[in-house]
C-alpha cells in the first residue's frame, strides 16, 4: 500500500493565528498545495515526529494492529503511553483512530512528510 505524503508547515503561533483569522474573515483562501498540518517550530515538529514515534508509525503500518492492546504488545510500550502518543499524532493528522467492536484501531495516514517553511520579516 502506498502511503500519501503530508505537507507540513512551520509557522510561528502569531503568524498561524493571523492566517487563521484571515481565512475565517474570508480575506485569504488557502491554496490546494499548502500544508494541512502546521507546527510552531522545528523543535515541536521534531517532538511529534521523534525517532520513537517514527518507529511506532512504521510498526502500525507494517503490522496493522487491531487494538491498542495488540499495539502495546507489539511495541512493548504501555497502553496509556500509546494512547497519549496516538491522540497527539491524530491531532496532527498523521494517524487515524477508529472504533471497531469497542476497540480503538490505529491506522497510519502518512509515513512521508514534506516540510515547508519560511522566515517572515516584519516591516520596520
Amino acid at each position: 500500500m502506498t502511503q500519501k505524503t503530508i505537507k507540513v508547515g512551520i509557522l510561528s503561533f502569531e503568524d498561524f493565528q493571523k492566517r487563521t483569522l484571515a481565512i475565517v474573515r474570508g480575506e485569504y483562501k488557502p491554496k490546494r498545495n499548502e500544508p494541512k498540518i502546521w507546527f510552531e517550530s522545528l523543535q515541536s515538529m521534531a517532538q511529534v515526529l521523534s525517532p520513537e514515534n517514527q518507529a511506532l508509525l512504521r510498526l502500525i503500518a507494517d503490522q496493522k494492529p487491531q487494538s491498542l492492546t495488540e499495539l502495546a504488545k507489539l511495541s512493548q510500550r504501555k497502553k496509556s503511553n500509546l494512547s497519549r502518543t496516538l491522540k497527539k499524532l491524530q491531532a496532527f493528522g498523521v494517524v487515524e483512530l477508529t472504533k471497531n467492536k469497542g476497540r480503538l484501531v490505529p491506522k497510519v495516514k502518512a509515513l512521508n512528510f514534506k516540510i515547508e517553511f519560511g522566515i517572515h520579516l516584519q516591516a520596520a
